[in-house]
């Protein structure tokens, strides 16, 4: 959840660390500091609130100075967001910047205490850095080493000796971490945009693995002090891609990079006009032995899990079940040696999702990740990954992720259909044309922009939003609704159409905004019947539908037309309006779009 960055190097580390945090800061914002090895000492800065907070105290304070240091953005977990519990924390000789949870922080905690060391803050991470105090012995690796053995939860850290000026040492634990490769200066990070700006080099800190970063140096060791040979990667991505390229928020610029987004997933699993699913490890007879399928996810990326499950099984006829990642291994699933378990998992940190992968693999099912962080530990620990190629998405809020996950899985569901023989190959065809035009038709969606902020000013001071649609249209229904209340604080609500008799109905008042998502030919008739049902009520109705749909006057107070198509393709177009809706009333309420209170980019605790 929270920011690590550190540096070392030739050059005066603050405005490196604090342009590190600015890119992490949709990790957290509850609070952020910097630690820097100032003449010799370990000088701290921090504030509670957003990171500019501590860019003022910095500038109003004596400036720091120094070539060596590790800063951190806060996504509050134990202890209430405050100066005092803001990073980084320092006991004795040790300072240490954390992300993760230690669970038994609490015993470590009383036996310190006992040992006379005072606890300051109400953090779990203060405890980490008084336990290497107490266990260091000149030897910085192997304190380290010995406080693994103790330390049992989640974890990286960014770790400053008092008497080794000059080197950062790290390590992890179910918590990212990469090491930044530079000319004469490295780099911790918890994510790639902390360090792309100085350097496209990286290297993925695996599972208690710990690194000595010096300014020409990077040594990674186990916890038998091994040494370890490191692969060097590269990112494929420039800065400009992390940066807002004149729009004024980062969730809209990726809202409308959409359409690149989709056309590059796909694109890489196209032999001319055949569809080759490259997939390592997933051949087509694994496929075609499979009897059922677990997508396991949580918020947005289960909404795209249960997109996939109906096309899946309306193409391929098998049976599928979206699991939510943080009940999954709590329920005894049953699962079998003929399912696929398929993470699906922006980041590829999320630890509720990681933890399901980690079950599966226990139990020897086979695992499909589908991901796009390169590298990441659901990447790297499932047996096949299907990457979405999203490039970086900085809002909290996921708008392109959300996309290309469905782009994924409808090529996956495809492939199974043509494996599975319920498609003839020219059927197989025929639909990935339509996919194939998806993009086109996203950006033509992206019209009803100037239509959707006017829609936002009608409805931007609401006390409650309800969003109603059947069949896949549910499944977006409940995606805008995320979006709407992530982002503006407004109270909002999806169900099935054909559940509002069944009490929800009781809700609906004179002018409560109902938008109906209605883009499925089957199911049109029926869901307008249920818009008679709400508008009879008083409710104010917005219908969004094809270009095509008849439409009652009578029955709607506003229409969004989007582009028609194949009733399963509808879903990566019909979310378009709703994430601008989503965007522009939060803007208009004065929200942070991209940093919504409360909320992390990537939950990487449990």
């Amino acid at each position: 959840m929270c920011g690590i960055v550190g540096y070392v190097g030739k050059s005066n580390c603050v405005e490196c660390i604090l342009d590190g945090l600015s890119r992490l800061e949709y990790r957290g914002y509850d609070s952020a500091g910097i630690a820097i090895f100032n003449e010799n000492n370990i000088s701290i800065m921090k504030k509670c609130g957003k990171l500019n907070n501590l860019k003022e105290y910095i500038e109003k304070n004596s400036p720091l100075n120094g070539t060596c240091g590790i800063g951190h953005t806060r996504w509050a977990t134990h202890g209430k967001p405050s100066d005092l519990n803001s990073h980084p924390h320092s006991q004795g000789r040790v300072t240490i910047v954390h992300n993760g949870i230690i669970e038994n922080y609490l015993q470590i905690k009383q036996f310190l205490a006992e040992k006379n060391y005072i606890f300051k803050t109400e953090t779990d991470s203060e405890i980490v850095a008084a336990l290497l105090d107490f266990l260091y012995d000149k030897d910085p690796v192997q304190a380290i080493i010995e406080a693994s053995k103790k330390l049992e939860g989640s974890y990286s850290l960014g770790i400053l000796f008092e008497d080794q000026p000059d080197k950062i040492y790290a390590i992890r634990k179910n918590s990212p971490l990469i090491i930044g490769v530079g000319k004469s200066e490295n780099f911790i990070a918890s994510d790639v945009p902390a360090i792309i700006k100085h350097t496209k080099k990286y290297m993925l800190l695996d599972q208690g693995e710990i690194a000595i970063l010096t300014k020409d140096s990077v040594k990674v060791v186990d916890l038998q002090k091994n040494k370890i040979q490191k692969k060097i990667q590269t990112v494929d991505w420039d800065v400009e891609s992390a940066e807002k390229n004149g729009f004024s928020h980062f969730m809209l610029k990726e809202i409308f990079e959409q359409p690149k987004a989709a056309k590059r997933c796909m694109g890489l699993h196209f032999d001319g006009d055949r569809l080759e699913l490259k997939i390592k490890n997933l051949s087509d007879k694994k496929l075609k032995s499979l009897k059922k399928i677990h997508i396991v996810a949580c918020g947005t990326a289960m909404h795209a899990g249960m997109v996939g499950k109906y096309i899946i099984e309306k193409l391929a006829k098998i049976p599928v079940e979206v699991e939510i990642a943080s009940e999954f291994r709590y329920k005894n699933p049953i699962i079998s040696k003929e399912d696929l378990i398929v993470i699906i998992s922006q980041s590829g940190e999320t630890a509720d999702s990681l933890a399901a992968l980690r079950l599966a693999r226990e139990k020897n099912i086979l695992t499909l990740a589908v991901v796009n962080v390169v590298g990441s530990s659901i990447a790297r620990e499932a047996d096949s990954v299907l990457y979405t190629h999203a490039g970086p998405e900085i809002s909290v809020a996921s708008t392109k992720a959300f996309t290309v996950q469905m782009v994924a899985l409808y090529l996956l569901a495809i492939k199974l259909a043509n494996v599975f023989e319920k498609i003839s190959d020219n059927e197989c065809y025929k639909l990935c044309e339509k996919l194939r035009d998806i993009p086109n038709k996203i950006e033509k969606t992206l019209e009803t922009d100037d239509q959707i902020l006017k829609l936002s000013n009608i409805f931007q001071n609401s006390k409650d939003v309800f969003f109603i649609g059947r069949g896949v249209d549910y499944c977006i229904s409940l995606e805008a609704s995320l979006k709407l209340k992530e982002l503006s604080y407004i109270h909002s609500e999806a169900y099935a159409a054909g559940e509002l008799k069944h009490g929800t109905i009781s809700l609906i008042e004179e002018n409560t905004p109902v938008i109906a998502i209605a883009t499925q030919d089957d199911l049109y008739a029926k869901t307008i019947s249920n818009l008679k049902e709400v508008k009879a009520r008083g409710a104010k109705v917005v219908l969004i539908c094809n270009e095509n749909s008849p439409i009652d006057k009578s029955l709607t107070d506003l229409v969004v037309k989007i582009p028609s198509n194949m009733d399963i393709f509808t879903p990566l177009c019909s979310i378009v309006p709703l994430q601008l809706f989503a965007y522009h009333t939060a803007v208009l309420r004065g929200c942070d779009v991209d940093r919504p209170r409360n909320l992390a980019k990537s939950v990487t605790v449990e």
